[in-house]
């Protein structure tokens, strides 16, 4: 069993930046994929940013690219989601999964079911 809690939602003004962490714990094998989602009142949930089990394994989609950057401190079983330039548009609660199944196209891992645990999510609010 993997345990996510995410942290670093809050309200920001258009333009501005969060940076959200996901930090795992709970079992002694690193995730092998760890996503960022996010879903806004009355929309479907949307896959983020992901990144696997090296630095050029990351995915990021395309209403984020240029504008968020995903990392990861492996001794810290930390994910980071970095946001900048923030958009009304990118409100939302944002929830990091994770899997230690081997994605083999990085495309299915902006796929939820592509995730075995999920954390509780954490809220991103971005006033215009």
């Amino acid at each position: 069993q993997v345990q996510l809690v995410e942290s670093g939602g809050g309200s920001v003004q258009a333009g501005g930046s969060l940076r959200l962490s996901c930090a795992a714990s709970g079992s002694t094998n690193r995730p092998n994929w760890v996503g960022w989602f996010r879903q806004a009142p009355g929309k479907e949930r949307e896959g983020v940013a992901s990144i696997g089990p090296n630095v050029y394994r990351i995915y990021l989609a395309d209403s984020v690219k240029g504008r968020f950057a995903i990392s990861q401190d492996n001794a810290k079983n930390t994910v980071y989601l970095q946001m900048n330039s923030l958009k009304p548009e990118d409100t939302a609660l944002y929830s990091c999964a994770a899997t230690q199944s081997n994605i083999r196209l990085v495309t299915q891992t902006m796929w939820a079911g592509s995730y075995d645990y999920w954390g509780q999510g954490t809220q991103v609010t971005v006033s215009s």
